[in-house]
């Protein structure tokens, strides 16, 4: 689910910028790093509220489903690497790792891969959703910078968009499916 929801972000576009600047291992390293502090702070919040909410479990997973439907949304209308954001890639100075690092950890802060690791958080183990969702993070980034390298900037766009948000919205009618039929 994660890698789906790093399809077209802003943080592949991010990827695909330090791979111009740096080693793609130096890249790939620095994003693996950021996304498993900022997922497993996420997974722990999902934790929290899963616990927390035991009883309202078929409420949590139909609010869940909506979330799912609001993210194939926000992948619908996009996300952009500004010329700033682009320029402070290009030209950071300093050690790759930590400036990948540091960069990729700021810019999932409250991002929608961020929010979605939440909300499976509430429904599965934190564990398997925090390894889960690093990985996947880090293989859609991964891909972002081999495909970049491969296509330079002629990648599929709207494929990617479309594809991504209607795995979005299938996801969030089987929770949603799935939470009233526990009612």
């Amino acid at each position: 689910m994660i890698f789906v929801a790093e399809l077209g972000d802003k943080s592949q576009l991010m990827a695909m910028t330090f791979a111009t600047r740096y080693r793609a291992r130096d890249v790939i390293l620095g994003i693996t790093a950021a996304t498993a502090i900022v997922h497993l702070a996420s997974v722990g919040i999902g934790a929290l509220i899963g616990d927390a909410f035991a009883d309202y479990q078929q409420y949590i997973t139909i609010v869940a489903g909506v979330a799912f439907l609001l993210f194939a949304a926000w992948t619908l209308r996009g996300d952009e690497l500004t010329e700033v954001e682009a320029s402070k890639a290009r030209n950071s100075r300093g050690l790759a790792l930590l400036a990948v690092g540091v960069a990729f950890f700021l810019a999932e802060l409250g991002d929608k891969t961020m929010l979605a690791t939440i909300t499976l958080a509430t429904q599965e183990g934190w564990l398997g959703t925090w390894i889960g969702s690093t990985l996947g993070m880090v293989a859609a980034d991964a891909l972002a910078i081999g495909v970049g390298a491969l296509l330079g900037r002629q990648l599929p766009e709207k494929v990617i968009k479309y594809g991504a948000a209607a795995l979005f919205a299938i996801f969030g009618l089987i929770l949603i499916v799935d939470g009233i039929a526990h009612m």
